[in-house]
């Protein structure tokens, strides 16, 4: 008979003589969802740093493309943060918030939001195709197409765990 069986790794980091610790759920870092909210934070900050970067400070404004492109960017680099920090410093993070429709939810809105981002940014940049910032554009709005891959594959698998109760 076949039993299933869970290896969850925390590190307790002490901090001094006050008894205070600091746990970390280094075993939510090397699951698939776990390294999946790693690569959306690590593409999200590289989206947020070339359009930040790349930013044509002659100009006054953002065009709407680049300025909900950013928006989203940032959001979801904030949201994505704060969820996988709150997984690997608490216990049961992990497993109470996957269990509820949020996460659901936030993935599913992330894979909106950014493929209609994406493409939104992506056919504004093919107007000025000999702009200084032609190539860093293009490079932010594909990042963009695969963080909207990167969401719906979460989306699945929060699904899956939010429908295994």
């Amino acid at each position: 008979m076949s039993h299933t069986v869970t290896i969850t790794r925390t590190t307790a980091v002490s901090s001094g003589n006050t008894g205070n610790f600091l746990y970390i759920n280094s075993g939510y870092a090397s699951t698939l969802p776990g390294l999946l909210k790693l690569a959306q934070l690590l593409l999200s900050a590289a989206c947020v740093g070339v359009m930040t970067y790349y930013y044509d400070h002659g100009s006054k404004y953002l065009t709407r493309a680049e300025l909900f492109f950013l928006l989203v960017a940032v959001a979801f680099l904030i949201g994505t943060f704060c969820l996988y920090l709150s997984y690997l410093i608490s216990l049961s993070s992990a497993t109470m918030i996957s269990k509820t429709v949020f996460e659901v939810i936030y993935h599913g809105l992330g894979f909106i939001l950014y493929l209609a981002a994406g493409i939104t940014l992506l056919t504004e940049v093919n107007h000025y195709k000999r702009s200084s910032t032609y190539e860093a554009y293009l490079a932010a709005s594909i990042m963009g197409l695969i963080l909207a891959g990167l969401y719906l594959l979460s989306t699945v698998f929060a699904n899956r765990s939010f429908r295994s109760l």
